[in-house]
C-alpha cells in the first residue's frame, strides 16, 4: 500500500492516538520513519487497557504494525512492553517470527515509561531534542488502540465510533469496557458495579497526568480511564489547589534541596528543563535570569516532580503548566533548535519504582484486575465532540432531523490538520453546534 492512500483511508476514519493529546495518526506516515515504535508501556499507574487490547489481538494488531512499517519502509519495528506484562508478552511471542524486522524490547516498571521520549531512548538510544518531534530522530510511535483502530480501518472498513475504557479505585467491580463515543462518563463508570464511597469524584486519565471529570461528560477518542475516587484522596486535592496560594507556599517552605530536577525524566534527559530553579526564581519574583521561565515549556508535565519527588508536597508541575499556559497566550514560542545536554549518567538510578509511586499516592490497594470485555456497551444518547485530537475541528455535515447509522460520516476532516467524525449510534440527530453533535437513538 503506498503511504498517501493508507494517509486517507486513517483520516477519513478518524483515527488519532487513542490517548494524550490525540495526535491525527496518518500524519505521522511518512518515509523519513526509518523505525516504528508501538508503546504498551501504560505511562501511568492503574491503566490496564493497551495491555489487555494486545493480548486479546495480538495478531491483528502485530500485523497491522508489521503493514504500517512496510507501508513508511522502515527498517525495524519496535514492540515496548513492560517486562512484568508476562501473559501478553506471551501472546506476542507466538506470532513475532512472522513478522521480519520486528521486535521485543522489554521495559521496566517504572514511570513515565510511556513518555515517547523516555520510551524512544529506552528502545533505540536517540534522543529527540527539546520541543522537537520524534521523527526528526526517524522514530513515529503509536499506541496499541491506536494500531488497532488503524487494522480496524483496513481490513473491516470500520471508522473510529467506540473507545475502551478501564474503570477501577472505588468501584465493586473494576472493569475495561468498550463504548460509543459520545456517551457520559456516568453511564461508563455504571459498568463497574456499583461505587463504594460517597460522593464519588471521576478522575479520567492516569493518577499522574489526569484531571477531574463531570459525570455528565462525554467519552473522546483519547479517555482512557476513569478512576472512581473520595473526594479526600491525596490526587483529587492536588488538583484542586489554588496556583497563588501554591506560589506563596513554595515562597515560604521550599527547602532547596533540587530532587524535583534532580528526578525529572526529561532533565535527566539532557533537555533544559530545571524545576527547583524555576520554583526559586518564581516563588521570589526573581527575573534576572528569564530562562527558568521560558524553558517551562519542555515540560511534560509527567507529574513527577510534584506527585513524587518533593518532600514538602509543592507544586512545580501545576506552576509550570501556568507558566507554560501564559507564555503561549502572550504569543512566546519555545526556543527553536535547542540541543539536549549529555544524557545524566545518574539517569539509570533516578527513575522511579511504579510500585513505590502507587504506595506513595494510596493507590496500591486499587491496583486489581479490570477484565476486559469488548461486547459495545447500549446508550440511549450521546454527545459527539467535533473536536478530539489536535488540529481543526471536523465540520458537521448533518443538520438536526437527519437519521444516522452507526459509522456514518457526521463531520469531515477541516482544511489542516483534522480527521473526520462519524456516528457511534444510528439514531435521530437533535442538536449541531459549532461544537458536538447530539443523537438520540430510536
Amino acid at each position: 500500500m503506498e503511504i498517501k492512500e493508507l494517509q486517507d483511508i486513517i483520516q477519513q476514519n478518524g483515527v488519532v492516538g487513542a490517548g494524550g493529546a490525540g495526535f491525527p495518526t496518518y500524519m505521522k506516515l511518512t518515509d523519513k520513519a526509518n523505525t516504528i515504535l508501538m508503546n504498551c508501556a501504560e505511562c501511568e499507574p492503574l491503566l490496564k487497557l493497551h495491555r489487555q487490547l494486545l493480548e486479546k489481538h495480538a495478531y491483528e494488531i502485530m500485523k497491522t504494525f508489521h503493514m504500517i512499517q512496510e507501508t513508511v519502509g522502515a527498517s525495524e519495528a519496535i514492540i515496548g512492553i513492560k517486562k512484568s506484562y508476562v501473559q501478553t508478552i506471551h501472546a506476542l511471542n507466538q506470532h513475532i517470527e512472522e513478522f521480519p524486522g520486528m521486535r521485543l524490547h522489554l521495559l521496566d516498571e517504572v514511570y513515565p515509561m510511556g513518555d515517547e521520549v523516555v520510551l524512544i531512548y529506552e528502545a533505540t538510544g536517540r534522543v529527540v531534542r527539546p520541543g522537537g518531534l520524534p521523527i526528526e530522530q526517524g522514530v513515529a510511535v503509536f499506541n496499541v488502540e491506536t494500531v488497532y483502530n488503524v487494522y480496524r480501518a483496513v481490513e473491516e472498513k470500520q471508522p473510529v465510533t467506540d473507545k475502551y475504557v478501564s474503570v477501577v479505585a472505588e468501584v465493586s467491580d473494576p472493569v475495561t469496557v468498550r463504548v460509543p463515543l459520545g456517551c457520559t462518563l456516568e453511564e461508563v463508570v455504571a459498568q463497574a458495579g456499583s461505587t463504594t464511597v460517597k460522593n464519588p469524584v471521576y478522575f479520567v486519565g492516569g493518577p499522574m497526568m489526569g484531571r477531574i471529570g463531570n459525570g455528565s461528560d462525554p467519552v473522546t477518542k483519547t479517555t482512557n480511564a476513569i478512576l472512581v475516587l473520595p473526594k479526600d484522596h491525596l490526587i483529587v486535592a492536588k488538583k484542586q489547589r489554588t496556583s497563588s496560594i501554591d506560589l506563596k507556599r513554595a515562597a515560604s517552605i521550599c527547602c532547596q534541596c533540587n530532587t524535583c530536577t534532580d528526578l525529572c525524566p526529561r532533565h535527566n534527559l539532557g533537555h533544559p528543563i530545571d524545576p527547583a530553579k524555576f520554583m526559586r526564581a518564581a516563588s521570589n519574583n526573581d527575573f534576572r535570569d528569564l530562562n527558568p521561565y521560558i524553558d517551562a515549556s519542555f515540560c511534560s508535565s509527567c507529574g513527577v516532580c510534584e506527585m513524587y519527588s518533593c518532600p514538602q508536597s509543592l507544586a512545580p508541575r501545576s506552576l509550570l503548566a501556568d507558566m507554560k499556559g501564559g507564555l503561549r497566550k502572550a504569543g512566546i514560542r519555545p526556543p527553536q533548535g535547542v540541543q539536549p545536554k549529555p544524557v545524566q549518567e545518574s539517569r539509570e538510578y533516578r527513575k522511579v519504582p511504579e510500585e513505590r509511586l502507587m504506595a506513595r499516592l494510596g493507590l496500591t490497594r486499587y491496583d486489581k484486575d479490570a477484565p476486559l470485555k469488548e461486547e459495545l456497551v447500549q446508550v440511549k444518547k450521546v454527545r459527539i465532540l467535533l473536536s478530539q485530537h489536535i488540529g481543526a475541528p471536523a465540520q458537521a455535515v448533518v443538520k438536526a432531523g437527519d437519521e444516522v447509522t452507526r459509522g456514518q460520516m457526521i463531520a469531515q476532516p477541516a482544511q489542516g490538520l483534522s480527521v473526520g467524525i462519524h456516528a457511534s449510534v444510528s439514531g435521530k440527530v437533535t442538536e449541531v453546534t459549532d461544537r458536538y453533535i447530539i443523537i438520540a437513538v430510536k
